[in-house]
């Protein structure tokens, strides 16, 4: 497999036509490939994303991670721009659509692409990857352990926003979840809640949840590391994608 690549910083349009840094990798090879935005976690725009991003361009995926947090602290380190966004409550949902909406439309500029985008997100990036696909036309849409899909965030917890089940019946792509049985945000429940309102729409989707895994589990840098569930749920990734961008 031909895996050569580049990866570098760019300048995004987002959200009201403002300039955002986000990080792009590459195949170099002609393609053409899918697209994925990668939306990063709570923590933010960190090394551990752009390094999940790298991870999709060496699988023949051109993917791009915006910089959710960069109007609240531009030219901050990540982990000072993290705070700067939890302080606030978190990115407005009409934000981070306007966000996502600009780097999938990069990613469908390439030459080398094939015209689908999908989207996945960690954590936060979770939720915000099901608000995504309900208010974009994308092709797929990944949430790994999305909290207030369901369900409203618990007073003082620093992400304040509301629940977005209601949207589902507006899901634009198939979706794939990936929760832990050992998570509190978003809890048993609250997946089973989202499971049966989809059920219920009729709309494409697949769920798998992990015994022993909590939240984080992809996340090889923290404690929450479960080697087991994130190589099954990474499995699940490129079979998912596999099937709806087609690289």
């Amino acid at each position: 497999m031909y895996d050569a690549m580049m990866a570098e910083t760019v300048r995004i349009t987002g959200h009201g036509g403002d300039e955002i840094d986000a990080y792009l990798a590459r195949p170099l090879n002609p393609g053409p490939h899918g697209g994925v935005v990668v939306i990063h976690h709570m923590p933010g725009y960190d090394e551990a994303t752009k390094e999940i991003t790298r991870s999709f361009a060496a699988r023949g995926y051109a993917a791009i991670c915006p910089d959710l947090h960069y109007r609240f602290a531009p030219g901050a380190s990540p982990d000072d721009a993290a705070a700067a966004a939890r302080a606030a409550g978190g990115v407005p949902d009409e934000q981070l659509v306007g966000d996502v909406a600009g780097a999938a439309a990069a990613l469908r500029s390439l030459t080398s692409s094939n015209g689908k985008v999908g989207v996945i997100g960690y954590c936060s990036g979770g939720r915000q990857a099901f608000l995504a696909a309900c208010k974009l036309p994308l092709d797929a849409a990944v949430d790994c352990y999305g909290a207030f899909v369901a369900g409203k965030p618990p007073e003082g917890f620093p992400l304040q926003v509301e629940p977005i089940i209601g949207l589902a019946k507006d899901l634009s792509c198939p979706l794939l979840g990936l929760f832990g049985a050992e998570d509190a945000h978003p809890s048993p429940a609250e997946t089973a809640e989202i499971e049966a309102e989809l059920a219920r729409l009729g709309k494409p989707y697949e769920f798998h949840t992990y015994e022993g895994a909590g939240h984080a589990f992809f996340a090889t840098d923290r404690p929450s590391y479960r080697p087991q569930a994130a190589a099954d749920g990474w499995q699940a990734i490129w079979d998912f994608f596999g099937r709806t961008l087609g690289s």
